[in-house]
């Protein structure tokens, strides 16, 4: 699976302003609905799946990076975003380091492969130091696709 299968491109935020874990659900959460990826009244209660996935242990996975996701069933297919964070966020990260880099999916309950997939490409191109460094110096949700597309072509293989 690559990001252009679920990333919507509309939904990228080159600068998070929140400064807090629920802040950052929620605008990940918001930008995805104003792409047009979710149901505006589903919203609230897709943050309250996603904030109700992390009181079972935090996303935040170390090395300055997140990925916030929940299966919820007013998705028909896998939907995500992704936000970065210049300043960072406490996120009760792994590491207990600062998260710059998000990954938000949201996926059917009824399709957990693809959810798995999805999962596995964002941690497996996210060992790469390259792309994450590149990712958390882009300025502009068209530099984040950039980089998502060359990532899905393979070009930061390690």
């Amino acid at each position: 699976m690559k990001f252009a299968d679920f990333v919507s491109r509309d939904a990228i935020k080159a600068e998070l302003t929140a400064e807090d874990k629920e802040g950052v659900i929620r605008e990940m959460v918001q930008s995805l609905k104003d792409a047009s990826q979710i149901d505006a009244d589903e919203q609230e209660s897709i943050v309250k799946a996603i904030l109700k996935r992390e009181e079972l242990g935090s996303t935040g996975i170390g090395r300055g990076v997140a990925v916030p996701h929940t299966k919820h069933p007013s998705v028909d297919h896998l939907v995500g975003t992704v936000a970065v964070s210049s300043e960072g966020v406490n996120f009760n990260s792994l590491d207990g380091e600062k998260v710059q880099l998000f990954f938000l999916l949201i996926s059917p309950p009824d399709r957990p492969g693809d959810h798995l997939r999805a999962l596995e490409n964002i941690s497996r191109q996210l060992r790469n130091d390259t792309f994450c460094k590149f990712l958390k110096q882009s300025g502009t949700g068209e530099e984040i696709q950039q980089l998502l597309d060359e990532a899905d072509n393979n070009q930061f293989v390690s």
